[in-house]
């Protein structure tokens, strides 16, 4: 067979790299020449997952807000959910996942959520695929394998494929768009574009699923810009980059462009993204709590036991952990404060303006608390805790005083989520020179950063990282065999 050069992808215009000659070969002829293997694979995958979907199935209320949009669209041709007066248009989601669960409503029944997520089941199974040709092309076909096996037997995917959510989804198109800007890079130097055309389209649906889907985009876009400039200082051809940025940004955005279009016609405003807080435009925003929340919130038990309550349920002020008081005067002041909330359930523009004069004296007594330590706090908890939102354990498991069995499955979650990040730094640093490391690497920073920005901490907003981490840790098999 022709033999074929294995480099870091169009890096040779910018640098001389010692390349090696060997036969690397698809992903589907990897599949045929380990059938065994990648068919027990399969079946362990399935098995995982179609455990989680016997056993814990998941409808959430995000789900149902999901499924009323996808009713309204189906029946009565109007993006929209339903109020007491009727039936109002809305820009405040997404269409994507409410699409899909319009196209399966209409061939199964409405609110049938089987069909929903056995299909996520068959697309997290096909994501391990795509993480494998992602680790085939970073690193070497020995570590193909390693990437599909972690990503079968992740029991944080497995998890969510039995949840009405977006994650599965939008966990499956960051794959294929990382898998395909690799392969754009590989190809920069042929001048293909076929490869940043796909790129852009999967990132599309990644932003018509979640807006947060947008900083693939962005990490990828930077990615590009670095390798621009490295063109430049070395004098190299930059319209290659530059062809394969401009594809991209036009395929990525072109379908928030028609959901802009469609928002201006329905709603005559202009609105490519929902609000930052999914909020209608005459819907109160209480920006000052939310400022007071981010002074101190570092983990996800708080999201639950406060953050979540407002606004119609109660708080209970000792709730909060001590570092949400710098004095006992403020200590007083802020239990007032919630006391005051707690007798309508509802934050008043006025009560707002307490809890922003709070944040405010918090932020002035300690800025890099706010800005730097506590966004640091909040990206490690949603990397490290273990994943148990949707399952039983408590989610105070560290009192022990749960179930030992929760308790043990929590440490266990814990523990693996643990090994797996410590497998992709491991690989990282292993396969440090081979193709795509960096992209890998930026897309998780990227994500990360803008996560620690947030005053709702959520273990499963690092799931769109894992294809890129599942990637990275292959580095740890990175020679060929």
């Amino acid at each position: 067979m022709v033999g074929r050069v294995f480099s870091v992808p169009g890096e040779r215009a910018f640098r001389n790299v010692k390349t090696e000659t060997r036969y690397i070969p698809t992903v589907r002829q990897l599949v045929r020449q380990n059938l065994r293997f990648f068919g027990f694979g399969v079946l362990a995958a399935l098995a995982l997952r179609l455990f989680f979907l016997v056993k814990f199935p998941r409808v959430t209320a995000d789900s149902r807000f999901y499924a009323d949009l996808a009713r309204n669209w189906l029946q009565h041709g109007v993006f929209g959910f339903t109020t007491a007066e009727g039936l109002m248009p809305t820009a405040a989601r997404l269409p994507g996942y409410s699409g899909l669960l319009a196209f399966l409503f209409a061939i199964f029944g409405v609110d049938h959520y089987a069909p929903v997520l056995v299909l996520q089941v068959l697309v997290d199974v096909a994501t391990c695929f795509v993480v494998a040709d992602l680790a085939r092309r970073c690193v070497s076909p020995r570590a193909a394998k390693a990437a599909f096996l972690l990503t079968a037997l992740c029991p944080f995917l497995a998890n969510y494929s039995a949840a009405a959510l977006t994650e599965t989804w939008e966990i499956f198109f960051t794959a294929l768009a990382l898998d395909l800007a690799v392969t754009g890079l590989d190809e920069l130097e042929l001048g293909r574009s076929r490869a940043w055309l796909g790129c852009g389209l999967a990132v599309g649906a990644c932003a018509l699923l979640r807006p947060d889907g947008g900083l693939l985009l962005i990490a990828i876009g930077l990615y590009l810009g670095l390798r621009l400039l490295r063109g430049l200082r070395s004098k190299q051809p930059a319209a290659a980059v530059v062809r394969a940025g401009v594809i991209l940004a036009a395929c990525a955005l072109a379908p928030l462009g028609l959901w802009g279009v469609r928002n201006w016609h329905t709603l005559h405003e202009l609105r490519f993204l929902p609000p930052r807080y999914a909020n209608e435009e005459d819907e109160f925003v209480p920006t000052g709590f939310n400022r007071w929340m981010k002074t101190w919130i570092a983990d996800y038990v708080s999201t639950e036991e406060i953050y979540w309550n407002v606004p119609g349920d109660t708080l209970d002020a000792d709730n909060l952990p001590l570092r949400a008081f710098d004095s006992p005067e403020q200590r007083q002041k802020t239990y007032e404060v919630i006391a005051a909330y707690n007798r309508d359930q509802r934050i008043s523009p006025e009560l707002d303006a307490q809890f922003s004069a709070l944040a405010e004296e918090r932020i002035r007594v300690a800025p890099m608390r706010y800005y730097v330590w506590l966004p640091a706090l909040r990206i490690a908890d949603m990397w490290l805790r273990p994943r148990t939102e949707l399952l039983p354990p408590d989610t105070r498991w560290y009192e022990f005083t749960d179930d030992f069995g929760r308790m043990v499955l929590a440490i266990g979650l814990g523990v693996t989520g643990l090994l797996y990040v410590l497998a992709g730094v491991a690989g990282a640093i292993r396969g440090r020179p081979l193709a795509g490391i960096g992209l890998l690497v930026s897309f998780i920073l990227v994500r990360s950063l803008f996560l620690g920005t947030l005053e709702n901490p959520e273990p499963r907003y690092t799931l769109e990282c894992y294809p890129a981490l599942l990637a990275l840790a292959s580095g740890l098999w990175r020679h060929s065999r």
